[in-house]
């Protein structure tokens, strides 16, 4: 069986376009509208649950329950994680 040598180069400037595009906002919006909707079936005060977009290199967003009692549900019950696990995300520890 003959051996084929395949050469790589990353587009870094391409990668970064595509990751800060309008289409991969519009796609992490819609996963973090969907978090948000999964913790706020799960709290009893929904309205405390709050989609915050950002960017740094990449386009992302942050949900975050402003009720003191959130820390709480987070260690108890996990809100947050099973919100996300549900959606399908990947969750990781932070470093």
């Amino acid at each position: 069986m003959a051996r084929s040598s395949v050469e790589f180069e990353l587009d870094s400037a391409g990668v970064r376009e595509v990751l800060r595009s309008p289409e991969v906002r519009a796609m992490v919006d819609e996963a973090a509208q969907a978090v948000a909707g999964q913790v706020r079936a799960s709290v009893p005060a929904p309205e405390t649950v709050e989609v915050h977009p950002y960017a740094t290199d990449r386009e992302a967003a942050r949900v975050t329950v402003a009720d003191r009692r959130a820390m709480g549900w987070q260690a108890r019950d996990g809100i947050l994680t099973r919100a996300a696990g549900a959606i399908g995300a990947e969750v990781k520890e932070a470093r």
